[in-house]
């Protein structure tokens, strides 16, 4: 027990249990969420029809994208997985799309850094935003622009955006680690 707490007290090793375990949680909880509400298996009628955030997450970010498209003039049609762009081209929304796998790591790097709570919080509904923003962003551009046949520099669409919100994701980061030591600084020598 003493050499638990001896563990725990050291603050990088403190960090790295929690991001760690955070995300696993965050990230195992959505898989598991997606799979007892999709039919077949071990399924949830009652989840599935009233709580499903998945679907609720996926519609939202569909229908985002329809209507910035509408607003800049396109004919768009959309179904529950959907989005099409009549002359353009269109997108399909799998799971993996939805960015459950990223909000997880971003959600569990915010609540494992030192910061103050408050500070925290904000980061992290701030971050969670940006991420929705940046996502909807995308599902507005790949039909307009996305050609399958030739895709920017030989990568998939998925694996450009991952790189892309990572190094975002990862920039901004790094700037609010180092507002959080500025101001714990200035807060310590006060």
């Amino acid at each position: 027990m003493q050499q638990l707490k001896k563990i725990w007290a050291d603050p990088y090793l403190k960090f790295v249990i929690s991001f760690v375990g955070l995300y696993l949680i965050f990230n195992y909880f959505n898989e598991f969420y997606i799979g007892i509400t999709a039919k077949g298996g071990f399924y949830s009628a009652f989840l599935d029809e009233h709580l499903n955030y998945i679907n609720w997450s996926r519609s939202f970010l569909l229908n985002s994208a329809a209507a910035i498209l509408r607003a800049f003039n396109y004919t768009v049609v959309t179904n529950d997985t959907e989005l099409l762009v009549v002359g353009k081209g269109a997108i399909r929304l799998i799971y993996t799309c939805l960015g459950y796998g990223l909000m997880s790591v971003f959600a569990a790097f915010c609540l494992s850094f030192p910061p103050p709570f408050k500070h925290r919080l904000i980061f992290l509904v701030a971050g969670l935003l940006f991420i929705q923003f940046v996502n909807i962003l995308r599902f507005v551009l790949l039909p307009l622009f996305w050609d399958r046949k030739h895709p920017f520099l030989g990568m998939d669409h998925h694996d450009l955006f991952n790189i892309i919100i990572y190094l975002l994701l990862f920039g901004i980061c790094y700037l609010w680690i180092k507002y959080s030591i500025r101001a714990t600084n200035a807060k310590n020598a006060a």
